[in-house]
Order: structure tokens, then C-alpha cells, then sequence
């Protein structure tokens, strides 16, 4: 799962993303307006850490941008600011929640969870599809009822395919999924090959067979029912 934090202060970001990349998730940084602004535009993202007060702007502005779009991001307000009208404010414009400063990185990331979990995959802990068994809060997969070990992007790969299970991938798509940003600087894509056909030949083993489909000229999609 993917992390936008856009947050100025760099000492409290880089901890962020240390803390989150322990529990698997993929984080990118933005640390002023239009940097943020630009990626929110331009990426994908499944929860946005939204400070309020940042260099060149405001991140109200940038909440108002993404519900604008209908980007279907979760959005977390991280802010200084605990005053009842900015929080009221940013609940009313569509923000998902609201942790003011300091607080426990434990804490944000049960935050986090809770919301990529409910915009998701309908608020369960557990996710089933065609004999493959996910544990969203231990990070687990059984493929029918023998145990997998993934790597973090065979993880996220195979949750990327169940939660889009009735569209067509794209190489880019999933190349930004498992790289962010920097999938704009890759000559090609063969990488995504070697974690597809890791991913497969594991479920393979446990007697799932054929669950992703190659779409020619187009990309993959989830064949597994």
C-alpha cells in the first residue's frame, strides 16, 4: 500500500517513513505545496498524511484538490493546529481523520490501516478469492491452506490484482504501485515480469494455477475467482 506524507518538517517525515516501511508500506515524500500538489495530481496513492500548515500554501487547498477529482486516497490530517475549527474544517471538506501533533507513530499507523482496510476491502481484516487466504493485520497469505512466503512486492503485487480484480493492469500501473515515483525513470518494466512470475509459480505450487492473465498490448489482470 502506498504513502503520500507531505509534511515540512524533515526530521518528523524521514521518521514517518521509517516507521511505516517496518510495517511494508511503500512511502513518498513531499515537503512544500506545490511538491505535494503535483504528486497528489500525478500518483496514486492509498492514504495521504496531510500536514496543514506548509511552505507556499495551505493543505486544506490540496484536500479540496482531491476530493475535487474524486481521488479515492484516504486522507489523515497531521497537524500542529488542534484548534476544533480546523479539524471541523477538514472533516467537512472530506478529510477521513484527524491526528494532531505530537503524537505515537503505533497509533497513526493502526490509523492508516483502519482506513486503507474500510475504502478497501469493505472494513475486513481477513480477504478471500479463489482459494487464496490474506491476512490484512499479520500480513499473511495461505493459498489453499498452505502457508506463503512473499516478499513485500509479491505481496503487494497479489493485493494490487485482488483489489482490482475486474480491470486490466497496466505495466506503468503496477510498475508505479511497487516503485512510486521513481517508475518514471525506468527504461522498462522487466522487473515486473520476475515478480509476476514468482508470484505465480508459488501460487502454482499450492494448486493455484492460471490466476493472472496476460492481456495482450494492455497489461495483466486477475484471473482467480
Amino acid at each position: 500500500m502506498k504513502i503520500l506524507i507531505i509534511e515540512d518538517e524533515r526530521k518528523l517525515s524521514d521518521s514517518i517513513v521509517d516507521y511505516l516501511k517496518g510495517e511494508k508500506y511503500l512511502c513518498e515524500q513531499a515537503f512544500d505545496f506545490n511538491d505535494a500538489m503535483m504528486k497528489v495530481r500525478v500518483y496514486d496513492y492509498d492514504c495521504v498524511l496531510l500536514d496543514l500548515m506548509l511552505p507556499g500554501g495551505n493543505g486544506l487547498d490540496i484536500l479540496r484538490d482531491i476530493k475535487q477529482r474524486n481521488n479515492p486516497a484516504g486522507v489523515i490530517i497531521v497537524s500542529a493546529k488542534d484548534s476544533l475549527d480546523d479539524k471541523v474544517k477538514g472533516l467537512q471538506i472530506g478529510a477521513d481523520d484527524y491526528l494532531a501533533k505530537p503524537f505515537h507513530l503505533a497509533e497513526l499507523s493502526i490509523r492508516i490501516y483502519a482506513i486503507i482496510r474500510r475504502k478497501e476491502f469493505g472494513a475486513n481484516n481477513m480477504l478471500e478469492c479463489g482459494g487464496i487466504c490474506i491476512n490484512l493485520l499479520e500480513k499473511s497469505v495461505t493459498a489453499n491452506g498452505h502457508s506463503l512466503t512473499l516478499t513485500k512486492s509479491e505481496y503487494e503485487l497479489l493485493l494490487f490484482f485482488i483489489g482490482n480484480k475486474n480491470r486490466v493492469l497496466s505495466k506503468s500501473a503496477i510498475a508505479e504501485h511497487l516503485s512510486g515515483d521513481f517508475a518514471d525513470m525506468m527504461d522498462n518494466f522487466d522487473f515486473i515480469y520476475t515478480h509476476i512470475k514468482n508470484l505465480k509459480a508459488k501460487l502454482a505450487k499450492a494448486g493455484i494455477r492460471d490466476c493472472v492473465k496476460n492481456v495482450y498490448g494492455m497489461g495483466y489482470k486477475w484471473n482467480a475467482i
